[in-house]
């Protein structure tokens, strides 16, 4: 027999009755009843539930074993009467009737309770994460994690992409977020960067002459934490075609992430593919969002021309400044009461906004205060182009189009919230395309990139010479999943006049371009194929399947809000003989932040 065990504790059942053996785990607990003690003894894989009675020799020993104590238990398989089988255990219809036991590892008084959810702080579940992830949701979620990693990497191989390994120590990025900075021993003064993705190491590669590269790939950013982003690092399925359109990119990521959301969505409807293109202009005008949550039904509208020269003041005169009306439904609503509607035009005033106005239809009227400044006509028209019936009412947000198509996606999210409208057993996946490839830099008053400087504009270099350059349209992409933007791609501009041209536009020398991405520049000086490629974030993959809140629930070990290690004290001090190794001396700032 086995020193540790014959079986672990999810295996056995009443097929095993009359055996032997022989299991390991930790002590979940110790419950009493009277002359018998139930043990139930937990490991990675499940929970078998231990017998002894008062007779044995070994009661007291039991008795005495605190929760998260290591034991090893020798034992009889019996089968439970029916009265007592436990269905929710996969090995609820037996137990193990303790013959022998050997404790490997006496466990102390716990900071907090692992066998439920008590609610502890998150800090001292962070300082104590070891035992916070034997907690039964915590350890499905990193088993979940492992298992979504291999799914994703065994799809990405059958379709013929080769896994590479990028450097983690490199050069410092000029764009995009803060560097994580590492000084040189070996070249005082200077500094390696660590990460903040692949990007033009999976270029080089396909200038390389590889074709489908891929990679689970760690990143690194000095950015503040969020609910969906650690602030130190993540990982991301990262990957590069050549020869590739932007079509053929979104063909090899579509069954991906549709078969891997399948496999572990715990049954919840996913989108098929080919998965919805809306264009960017679009999803601002119906969803107020570039990453629209399509679980939610409503669709905004514009109707400026409806209150454009009409009798409602407000609005007439701001779209006579540039301004517009967003419409944004609020469906089988119109016979709410009062308060519904003084709720969120108490919200809007909650988020900085003057209110939300609102037009109930009923009776195939328009009721409520701003109908009474309408025609009957311009009320028709608001219906029609709203797309409402009688039953619905619509609220309206008017401004500038930039800063109302964000108050209107945000209103689109309370309504539905509001009134249940959200679909919450499905994913629903789109992706979001032509996006601007410039945008004006008001603080700058600049021309400047919108998105992403390597990316191919459409057109290519006739583009760049001829329109205006806030009309130019890039082959950039994401992949949006209920709301959460996994993914941001684009086919990669792979030619250099037409680089140095669009740095050119966003006010960048050649001299600039050389210097600062010298690497991929030059490669692609002697011959680089057409290629693109994305990197859908593994972290938001996990926490959406998981169906948690927040990313630290999917990561073994995070950093906290503040971007420490609680349990390794990282960041923390080092010897002034390691600071001399790297020629580093630390200036301390006036006042510190935590």
């Amino acid at each position: 027999m086995h020193q540790y065990r014959t079986h672990n504790c999810n295996e056995l059942n009443k097929n095993n009755t009359g055996e032997t053996v022989k299991l390991s785990g930790w002590v979940n607990r110790v419950r009493d009843h009277g002359g018998l003690l139930f043990l139930d003894l937990r490991d990675n894989y499940g929970l078998t539930q231990c017998v002894i009675d008062n007779s044995h020799s070994l009661f007291a020993t039991v008795d005495n074993l605190s929760n998260e104590t290591v034991i090893t238990i020798v034992g009889k398989v019996l089968t439970r009467s029916d009265e007592t089988i436990n269905n929710n255990l996969p090995t609820g219809e037996i137990e193990v009737q303790i013959q022998e036991i050997e404790v490997q590892s006496v466990a102390q008084t716990l900071p907090f309770p692992v066998n439920q959810d008590t609610g502890y702080p998150e800090d001292m579940r962070l300082k104590y994460r070891f035992l916070d992830l034997r907690m039964e949701q915590m350890h499905k979620n990193i088993l979940l994690r492992s298992n979504v990693i291999a799914s994703l990497r065994n799809r990405m191989i059958e379709q013929g992409f080769t896994e590479f390994q990028t450097p983690i120590l490199t050069a410092s990025s000029p764009e995009g977020a803060r560097d994580f900075l590492v000084p040189s021993r070996l070249h005082p003064g200077k500094f390696y960067a660590l990460p903040q993705a692949p990007q033009q190491f999976k270029q080089l590669l396909m200038v390389s002459g590889f074709d489908k590269y891929f990679q689970i790939a760690p990143c690194f950013r000095d950015e503040d934490a969020r609910a969906d982003r650690s602030p130190g690092e993540f990982y991301q399925l990262d990957f590069e075609m050549s020869f590739t359109t932007q079509e053929d990119v979104f063909a090899v990521l579509e069954p991906v992430l549709h078969g891997v959301f399948q496999e572990f969505g715990n049954g919840k409807k996913v989108t098929q593919y080919p998965f919805p293109r809306i264009a960017y202009k679009d999803a601002m005008l119906k969803y107020g969002s570039d990453k629209p949550d399509l679980r939610n039904p409503i669709v905004i509208s514009d109707v400026s021309d409806a209150f454009a020269g009409s009798d409602f003041k407000i609005f007439a005169g701001l779209i006579e400044k540039g301004c517009v009306v967003r419409a944004i439904p609020a469906p089988n609503s119109a016979d709410k009461a009062r308060s519904f509607f003084d709720k969120l035009n108490n919200w809007a005033r909650s988020i900085g906004q003057a209110g939300l106005g609102y037009i109930q239809f009923k009776d195939g009227q328009g009721v409520g205060p701003i109908a009474k400044n309408l025609s009957d006509d311009r009320i028709a028209q608001i219906k029609d182009m709203a797309g409402v019936s009688d039953g619905d009412s619509v609220f309206f947000a008017c401004g500038v189009e930039n800063e109302v198509a964000t108050f209107a996606g945000q209103a689109r999210a309370k309504i539905a919230q509001e009134l249940d409208l959200i679909k919450n057993d499905e994913f629903n996946f789109c992706w979001i395309v032509d996006f601007p490839m410039f945008e004006y830099n008001e603080e700058e008053k600049k021309v400047d990139f919108s998105h992403n400087p390597f990316s191919m504009p459409q057109g290519g270099m006739e583009a760049l010479l001829d329109k205006d350059p806030l009309d130019i349209l890039a082959y950039q992409y994401d992949i949006v999943c209920n709301g959460f933007e996994l993914s941001s791609g684009a086919i990669r501009n792979h030619l250099p006049e037409i680089m140095y041209k669009a740095f050119e536009i966003a006010g960048y020398s050649q001299d600039f371009v050389d210097e600062k991405f010298a690497g991929m520049i030059n490669a692609f000086k002697y011959g680089a194929p057409p290629h693109g490629g994305s990197a859908p974030g593994i972290d938001r993959i996990v926490m959406l399947l998981a169906d948690e809140p927040n990313i630290r629930q999917i990561t073994a070990f995070p950093l906290n809000q503040n971007a420490q290690d609680l349990m390794m004290q990282a960041p923390n001090n080092v010897s002034d003989k390691s600071l001399e190794d790297v020629h580093i001396r630390v200036k301390m700032p006036t006042k510190v932040e935590v």
